[in-house]
């Protein structure tokens, strides 16, 4: 069995390490976009229904030795692809939906490679059945999933702070070398199989195709699960590794726990634990709007979908058939994770105008369970529920209760808003509401949870700088002292959002806008006004800012705004060592470089201030707290950078303005480096 068993744990570690890996080497690419995890979740999901698919149909319809050698032989053929290092050829060069482009890297980078170790598991069990009579491979399963679980825990613990990405690859590209010779060793070894054991037991009886559906729709509803609590975290903090991670991980050890031994899920915990999870995620998701404190709001959600998985692949544990059906048992769950990360990934973004994909798989789960055990005896969960009917009952009023809180909450949260739209970036919604301070009713952009600018709709006060863009806050007081020293100026903005920030133009200033998101400019200038009456040579420029402005010339820019939040989330590859270069050469000698580093988890400003200790810049910190009637100016912290050191020494600087500190054990972010551990709040 050893040989099996080192062979499906190798792959099994592979095949989990490079999926945060590969994921977060072309997320700069993309714009650091949530979206582009939950696109790559599904190109994995689908290219192991295709390794399943492989499997089932080499042990079905070919001879033991037919089946090494064919394997042995693609198996060579892989080893042309390596390293994984993705090429540069893939970037994108507009605003098109990317994610066409992101499956088409991900297949020419890792596509064979990771087919193969998505067949390992299936294929080796089968392998090992075929030459050991009576032997019933399911462990094997369990340490599969063993291997991929401490996969994911290590890479951002062990792999990402101490490794570059192209060492990474490199690395995994030599791991993976290693393994083609394991596996092609244990094929060898099988060649034989049923001429050494002739398999003489009853063939299984055929399964139902209610049982089918069963294998595909419990994993299905918990990879909808996975993804749905991923996207919302990642869209809500940032779309780092560890965020992805922690909710796979969990989703791996519930099939570790359900498949190692068969009390791995008890039905008389996991099942009254289950109303309490989902109710649990049904309250966070709506509670502080939405913006709920990451100090209790991960843990909720991991605990959570910790129940949910084990109540799902438990279920699908005792459902599990004759070990000579295996592959395809397996073949039916993979099919099942691939719908559901396609539902995540390609359908929910088209179909929805908000983030429906994780109420909706809350109120999936409590139906799929009650329909589950509708004829089944539940005499389990011991007399304390009551009887059978009491408990039925119980479980459909739950669905029911669920479904009502959560559409409740879901009208309240959108009610107010007069337009929601969604694309591959996320949700965009506007609304318009009252000031308190009855300046003015104000029109306000929402992308996630998190305002991204809004406007006073009085005509007397349309113009005024609102939200994050005030005159004094950091950027706003960088702007007017250029603008004061300069008839013209030409100033770059890294997000458009809104467009406050072309409420200070004049006619003789130029203003560059640089957007990846088309649906923002669809929105800004049919809702609001700024850019629009923008009296300034204006553009916007398409695509991810990075990417364009490597094909610029230098622009000469005499400031340079950086704000490209997503939700909450943060675009790291606009944060690094080599954007920060990128944006000095754009800049003219004493140009200003402002990035906002305002966030509810995580302090940016230690990030800001490395970089100007190692380019040798004058650096300050402007937070800027404004005392008015109104909301229409928030607290807000920019980080002002210069190559000349007397910038920052005007009567614009002396208040609400300190030293950014270099924090000693926070390395360097670079293209190929950054951990946001280290600056967590």
């Amino acid at each position: 069995m050893l040989v099996y068993a080192i062979t499906i744990f190798i792959s099994a570690f592979l095949l989990f390490q490079v999926q945060p890996m590969i994921a977060k080497m072309i997320l700069p690419w993309f714009g650091g976009s949530a979206a582009v995890w939950s696109t790559s979740m599904m190109f994995f999901q689908i290219i192991l229904v295709v390794g399943y698919l492989y499997s089932y149909c080499t042990i079905r319809f070919l001879k033991p030795r037919q089946q090494a050698l064919l394997h042995m032989s693609i198996l060579g053929l892989s080893l042309l692809i390596l390293p994984i290092i993705p090429s540069a050829g893939w970037k994108p060069t507009g605003d098109a939906d990317p994610t066409l482009r992101i499956l088409g890297l991900l297949a020419a980078t890792i596509g064979l490679p990771y087919l193969l170790l998505s067949t390992t598991g299936p294929l080796l069990q089968a392998w090992y059945l075929q030459t050991h009579k009576g032997v019933v491979p399911y462990r094997l399963f369990a340490l599969s999933n063993f291997g991929s679980m401490l996969a994911l825990l290590s890479f951002p613990f062990a792999v990402e702070p101490y490794l570059t990405t192209r060492h990474q690859a490199i690395l995994w590209s030599v791991c993976y070398g290693l393994f083609t010779v394991c596996c092609a060793y244990a094929g060898w070894r099988s060649r034989d199989g049923v001429q050494r054991h002739e398999d003489t037991d009853a063939a299984p009886e055929p399964i139902a195709w209610s049982l089918l559906s069963l294998w595909i729709v419990l994993p299905a509803c918990a990879a909808v699960m996975l993804l749905a609590f991923t996207t919302h975290m990642s869209q809500n903090i940032a779309p780092i590794p560890f965020l992805w991670v922690v909710p796979l991980s969990i989703y791996l050890l519930s099939f570790i726990l359900c498949f190692e031994r068969e009390n791995g899920y008890e039905r008389q915990y996991y099942l009254p634990l289950l109303p309490v999870a989902l109710g649990a995620v049904a309250f966070a998701i709506y509670a502080n709007d939405q913006n709920a404190s990451v100090k209790w709001a991960i843990p909720t959600f991991a605990i959570a979908l910790f129940v949910c998985c084990m109540v799902c692949h438990g279920e699908l544990a005792r459902l599990k058939p004759h070990p000579r059906q295996l592959t395809l048992y397996y073949l039916m769950i993979s099919v099942g994770g691939a719908l559901g990360g396609m539902f995540v990934a390609l359908i929910a973004p088209r179909i929805f105008h908000t983030d429906l994909e994780l109420p909706l798989s809350l109120v999936v789960c409590a139906l799929l369970i009650a329909l589950l055990l509708r004829n089944e005896s539940l005499a389990f969960l011991g007399p304390r529920f009551g009887s059978n009917t009491v408990v039925r009952v119980g479980l459909i009023l739950l669905t029911v209760g669920l479904a009502v809180y959560l559409g409740y909450y879901e009208r309240l949260d959108q009610k107010d808003y007069k337009l929601s739209l969604r694309n591959f970036y996320g949700v965009m919604r506007v609304r318009d509401e009252k000031d308190p301070g009855d300046l003015s009713e104000v029109r306000i952009l929402v992308h996630g949870t998190i305002n991204h600018g809004e406007q006073l709709l009085d005509p007397r006060y349309k113009y005024l700088a609102t939200t994050y863009y005030g005159p004094t806050s950091g950027v706003g007081r960088a702007l007017l002292r250029k603008q004061k020293e300069s008839p013209a100026v030409r100033v770059a903005v890294i997000g458009l959002g809104a467009g406050v920030l072309a409420s200070y133009c004049r006619p003789s200033d130029v203003f560059r806008f640089y957007e990846i998101n088309p649906l923002v400019f669809q929105i800004t200038t049919s809702q609001f006004t700024f850019y629009h009456d923008c009296p300034a040579d204006k553009q916007v420029l398409f695509g991810d800012a990075r990417l364009t402005m490597e094909r610029q010339p230098d622009q000469a820019f005499d400031l340079i705004a950086v704000d490209a939040f997503s939700s909450d989330s943060i675009p790291v590859h606009l944060l690094t060592r080599e954007a920060f270069a990128l944006y000095f050469r754009h800049l003219k000698p004493d140009g200003v470089l402002a990035v906002h580093t305002s966030n509810h988890y995580l302090d940016l400003v230690p990030v800001c201030a490395q970089h100007a200790a190692d380019m040798k810049k004058r650096i300050i910190v402007v937070d800027d707290d404004p005392e008015n009637d109104h909301d229409y100016l928030f607290s807000t912290t920019w980080v002002l950078l210069s190559s000349n050191p007397t910038q920052f020494d005007g009567s614009e600087y002396k208040h609400e303005v300190s030293a950014a500190v270099v924090r000693k054990n926070l390395p360097t972010w670079t293209d190929n480096y950054s951990n946001l551990f280290k600056i967590l709040k």
